[in-house]
């Protein structure tokens, strides 16, 4: 058996696969907010929830990645997690053998194996969550990088003046330090922000998706313009990787709008007079990341 876990902003998700590949149980417990101990703590409890016999490994997909110089987590946009030695912390507090990456990584390799990018040379995972992740794989294999944050587009600054829409942007600062940060435009939290500034409401991702259905003008322009920022920031990772297929994970990859809006949109930003990269959906869904956290001890 095999133990994974997918420590979101929002939501913790953990698995057990089988010898075959199946997944044989799944739980999902909400992510404390701001508490770097209680967070320890809910993975441990839900690893041992899934897998009591603590002989077995974990495998698990973090924001953000660990630094190669000092060993510690960083541009986790989960803050309390940054400058920490989770690895080596999970570890003790779970009384297991722990491996640890980045969570689009995890993502991207799963998709590209045998997901929705599967048969595909060059496969660009995309996270849109609460935060903005990303992940390359080549022929099968993720490429880390010599700084170890290869597909970390979420903190390109997003050249707002580029978007062809007569929109009056203030400019919105990141945590890691830059401003306007795709992540601060694109992600679920940035959404969210955009229908309150265009209509002092404040409203969850998703009941704005709802309501644009339901002819909510304001939601449809508001989810206009995201879908702009998005098309813009994707514009630019095909301009420099030229990828066979994105995958798109995360909460934000529920909206349909996207896989028509967006590839009819970005050929106006593609250095190309065509564009035949695809864009997908995950196929393996909010577990995707969490499959291949499992995988991450050897087979």
């Amino acid at each position: 058996m095999r133990l994974g876990i997918d420590l979101g902003g929002t939501k913790i998700e953990g698995v057990t696969i089988s010898t075959q590949g199946e997944i044989t149980n799944r739980h999902r417990v909400d992510t404390p907010r701001d508490d770097y101990e209680a967070t320890l703590d809910a993975v441990r409890d839900l690893a041992d929830q899934l897998a009591p016999d603590r002989s077995i490994p974990l495998g698990i997909g973090t924001p953000g990645s660990i630094s190669r110089v000092s060993g510690l987590l960083r541009g986790s946009n989960s803050t309390c997690l940054n400058d920490k030695p989770i690895r080596e912390d999970l570890s003790a507090h779970l009384h297991r053998d722990v491996r640890v990456a980045n969570d689009a990584d995890c993502f991207t390799l799963s998709e590209a194996m045998d997901g929705a990018a599967s048969g595909h040379h060059l496969v660009f995972g995309v996270i849109l969550g609460t935060g903005v992740g990303g992940g390359i794989c080549h022929a099968g294999n993720l490429l880390a990088g010599i700084n170890g944050i290869s597909g970390e587009w979420g903190h390109n600054a997003l050249d707002l003046s580029a978007l062809q829409k007569d929109v009056d942007f203030e400019p919105r600062d990141c945590f890691c330090g830059l401003r306007n940060c795709v992540e601060t435009w694109c992600s679920g939290p940035a959404l969210e922000k955009s229908y309150l500034e265009a209509t002092g409401r404040r409203l969850e991702a998703r009941e704005i998706v709802a309501a644009c259905a339901a002819g909510d003008d304001a939601a449809r322009d508001v989810l206009d313009t995201h879908i702009e920022l998005v098309t813009l920031a994707l514009s630019g990772v095909i301009n420099i990787i030229d990828p066979d297929v994105i995958v798109l994970g995360g909460g934000l990859s529920n909206i349909d709008a996207l896989y028509t809006e967006i590839p009819a949109r970005w050929g106006k930003c593609v250095f190309s007079e065509f564009v035949d990269t695809k864009l997908v959906r995950a196929q393996h869904g909010d577990s995707s990341g969490v499959r291949d956290a499992a995988w991450l001890w050897p087979r």
